[in-house]
């Protein structure tokens, strides 16, 4: 089989700091790749070369055996090349068929021949997509058939697909996985980076692995296990394997009950759910999707309102509250750390510090104190040492980050408000392993302190790794209350369907 794009001795560098060196990478034709590595090992960045969004510093990148080096994305997109970023670049204003022919408008359009052209592409592809429907009231799977169908329009043979299943629901995975073995069968030839190791051992057809900006092995993937690719992304054995070893956890003592949620209802995805949450434990909240397990948090942290007659009490430290904003729980040691980091959690343009010392501005008394950047800057330089935040360059920005670092100053930014109750909704997702680990230790060392933690997660394993108590959310309702010792897989799924 022969290689479509080939990477030689390829280095790229940010102001003399390198974020690869010396890779060797082939893709070849009809193959799907997948390209794994910790946060920062330089994966995206690699595929971003590959897509023209920057050019290499030393070394040549070939592709169908010609040297290229794509000035933009709509250059390497014209070569046949097309990258499927985690968060989708659709225009939410405009409707499906006008995002899939952006860019190839004739100079007099149709709005009704563009439809039709829409619609038959998408039949092609077997995508049960509405060409009429705005972006904007699409789900994350149909966004990124969307997305799928304009590089097809576009004539793309590459495709790079950047964490493309950290937000989908298992059957919208079911249904991708699906999609992207069609456009192996038509000829594609697909770079799948993914943070989800068992995804790609189920999918790819070769692994590489980058560490630390160097490409440390590339196998077939019936070579590999889980444990030999965590050994060569991290270059260490992680223990326990993330998500238990043969022992099981004894559970801490609760403490003072912290939060009560008594009879909480909002419309019809929250109804009368009832649960506590105490000092000093890890409380681990469980439910399929609908379940209204983030709704009931988001209430207690002010982000939603209950409703206002029959809505039920909460209560904090035994006084009931009423929060009509996040400020309010802000300022009463609340802290909830958002699964969406992008859209909730960060201020992309600005860089680490600044997005850190926002969130103590969140609660500072005053609104009009004034705070000069060298004092925002030393504040921000603790937490980026507690939370081994690393990165490129000091003042890089937000943006400029890979996924499990930005996680991090997204819960820097909330920790630095001094919470007493900490809420973590999907807290590892699109996290690599080695940042799954310290992402872990610091949830456990919040609870060893007797803070309050509640962490939501869809991920069964997690949720049995590092809970004390686990809450099971069903309908808007909790359902289920069981202790670590007693709780098992099974337990909980049974008790999140029946």
């Amino acid at each position: 089989m022969s290689n479509i794009v080939e990477f030689r001795n390829a280095t790229k560098k940010f102001r003399s700091v390198a974020a690869f060196r010396n890779v060797d990478f082939t893709l070849r034709k009809g193959e799907i790749h997948a390209l794994l590595g910790e946060n920062g090992a330089g994966k995206s960045t690699l595929t971003k070369v590959l897509a023209g969004l920057y050019p290499l510093s030393e070394g040549e990148m070939l592709v169908e055996g010609k040297p290229r080096s794509f000035g933009s994305p709509a250059e390497a997109l014209s070569h046949g090349v097309a990258m499927v970023f985690q968060e989708t670049n659709l225009i939410p204003s405009m409707t499906v068929a006008q995002n899939i022919f952006l860019g190839e408008e004739n100079f007099f359009n149709r709005l009704r021949g563009v439809n039709i052209r829409a619609q038959q592409q998408l039949q092609r592809l077997s995508f049960h997509v509405e060409p009429t429907a705005l972006v904007s009231s699409l789900g994350a799977a149909k966004k990124q058939m969307v997305e799928i169908a304009r590089a097809v329009q576009h004539n793309a043979r590459i495709f790079i697909f950047d964490e493309p299943t950290a937000t989908l629901t298992p059957e919208e995975k079911q249904h991708f996985f699906a999609l992207i073995e069609r456009l192996k069968a038509d000829g594609g030839s697909i770079i799948f980076i993914s943070h989800a190791l068992e995804e790609a051992l189920a999918v790819a057809d070769r692994i590489s692995i980058l560490r630390d900006g160097e490409l440390v092995v590339t196998d077939e993937t019936r070579n590999f296990t889980r444990q030999r690719i965590v050994q060569s992304m991290v270059g260490r054995q992680l223990e326990n394997e993330l998500y238990g070893g043969a022992e099981r956890r004894v559970a801490r003592p609760a403490g003072r009950k912290v939060l009560a949620l008594e009879n909480v209802s909002m419309g019809k995805t929250v109804r009368s759910a009832t649960m506590s949450v105490f000092a000093g434990q890890i409380t681990g909240m469980f439910g399929l999707v609908g379940a209204g397990r983030t709704e009931m948090m988001k209430i207690a942290a002010g982000v939603l309102k209950r409703d206002f007659f029959h809505g039920g009490r909460i209560r904090l430290n035994g006084r009931a509250v009423r929060f009509s904003q996040p400020r309010g729980a802000v300022n009463n040691r609340i802290a909830y750390i958002t699964e969406d980091r992008k859209l909730d959690g960060l201020f992309d343009t600005m860089d680490i510090a600044q997005n850190i010392f926002y969130g103590k501005l969140a609660k500072r008394a005053n609104p009009v104190s004034v705070v000069t950047m060298s004092e925002a800057r030393r504040e921000a330089a603790e937490w980026i040492r507690r939370l081994g935040i690393r990165t490129i360059r000091e003042n890089a920005r937000v943006v400029e980050l890979s996924g499990g670092t930005q996680q991090k100053v997204v819960i820097a930014k909330s920790l630095i408000q001094a919470p007493d109750l900490i809420i973590f909704d999907e807290p590892t997702r699109g996290v690599d392993v080695g940042a799954i680990a310290e992402i872990h230790e610091l949830i456990q060392e919040l609870a060893d302190a007797g803070a309050a933690v509640v962490v939501i997660s869809s991920y069964l394993p997690e949720i049995l790794a590092i809970s004390d108590r686990i809450l099971v959310a069903r309908q808007g309702r909790i359902v289920e209350e069981m202790s670590v010792e007693e709780a098992s897989e099974e337990k909980i799924m049974y008790a999140a369907v029946h």
